[in-house]
This record gives structure tokens, C-alpha cells and sequence, in this order.
């Protein structure tokens, strides 16, 4: 197994735990917390698959994902009170998966020859996704359109991939600052209040 292949089922286990909890806050029974948990781990995915043509998309190809989606779940849903300030921990789960799965996307793209710029957004498109479809169904405005920075460490993430990709650095060595640098801003743009400038119109009466 590889880095690559580890990576995959960590950022599925992250995302599926995310949902998991992003269900369980809003109080869904147990089918509801599967659906959730399973479209947040798959839905980035998914997209990625569709979009590059690359059907049937990889959860289709492999059950090993679906057992583990639904494993995790249970998990989550057997020690939901082990796991501590439930908000923290879906910010936590959260920003691990969009981490992982950011750069999957991104290195899908260069593996199908997309252009640079296309394969980052493919890398943001795998990293969010999941998480927008699980907001919707939660009934939340999905995060990447709130003025907290998501997308934009993505973005910054699938730059800097690309960036070391170019340099002939080592891949294994690109997956890891990625990955690190997605959390790290996330997690310092969270701790200080860091946000992108908010525009709004304003309703003139007549």
C-alpha cells in the first residue's frame, strides 16, 4: 500500500466521521447519520470521477470503502460521547479530510494530464464538496460560502502542491507539507478570526 493509498482511506475515515457528527448535532436518526456520513466521505470523490469521465467513479470500483464508511460511522456513533466538544471535533475531522483529499484530486489531475490550474481547482472540487453536499442536507449554508476561509486553504494547497511537483520534489514529501500546510492555515485562520472581506448591496426604498 502506499502513502497515496494510505492517505485515501484516512481522508475517507476523517470525512466520514465529520458526517457523522455534522448529523448527530442536528439530531438525525440513524439512517439520516449514515447518508450523511457516507455522502460527505464520497461526494468529493464522486465529482472528481464525473468529472474526468472516469466511470464507474472509485466507490463503485472498491467496497472496501463502503464497509469502511460504514464501520467508521458506527464507530462514531457507539463512542459519540468520547468524543469531546462534538464542535471541535467535526472542525477537526473536517479540515483533516479537506487536507487528504485536496491533494487525491489534485494528483488525479496530473495523472490525466490536466493543465496545472485545473488540476488544483479538481483538488479544491475533491476537498469541498463533500462537505458542501453534507451542509445542504444539514440545512446549514455550506461553508465554503461563509466568510470563514476554506476554499481559499484548499486553493493555497493545491498551489503549493503543483509548486513542489514542478521542483521534482519527492511525492511522498508533497503529500505531507500539502496536507500540513491545508490544516495549518485552517487552523490558524479559525484561532484568529481570519476571513475574506464580505460585499453585500444595499436596498435602496423607494
Amino acid at each position: 500500500m502506499t502513502l497515496f493509498d494510505t492517505l485515501d482511506i484516512l481522508g475517507t475515515i476523517a470525512f466520514a466521521i465529520s458526517g457523522a457528527l455534522s448529523a448527530m448535532n442536528r439530531r438525525f436518526d440513524l439512517f439520516g447519520i449514515f447518508i450523511i456520513a457516507f455522502v460527505t466521505a464520497i461526494g468529493g470523490g464522486t465529482l472528481r470521477d464525473v468529472l474526468i469521465s472516469a466511470t464507474p467513479v472509485s466507490w463503485m470500483q472498491n467496497t472496501v470503502n463502503l464497509y469502511l464508511i460504514g464501520g467508521v460511522t458506527m464507530l462514531s456513533i457507539i463512542f459519540r460521547n468520547k468524543l469531546n466538544y462534538l464542535k471541535k471535533s467535526l472542525f477537526l475531522f473536517d479540515t483533516i479530510g479537506l487536507g487528504i483529499f485536496t491533494i487525491i484530486g489534485v494528483e488525479t489531475g496530473i495523472q490525466t494530464n490536466l493543465a496545472p490550474i485545473i488540476s488544483i481547482a479538481l483538488g479544491a472540487m475533491t476537498g469541498c464538496f463533500g462537505g458542501v453536499i453534507r451542509d445542504i442536507l444539514c440545512n446549514e449554508i455550506p461553508v465554503i460560502f461563509r466568510k470563514e476561509i476554506y476554499a481559499t486553504a484548499s486553493i493555497a494547497g493545491g498551489i503549493c502542491f503543483m509548486i513542489l511537483y514542478t521542483l521534482n520534489t519527492p511525492i511522498n514529501l508533497i503529500y505531507i507539507i500539502t496536507t500540513l500546510l491545508i490544516i495549518i492555515i485552517r487552523l490558524i485562520v479559525v484561532k484568529y478570526q481570519v476571513a475574506l472581506p464580505m460585499f453585500t448591496v444595499k436596498n435602496h426604498k423607494s
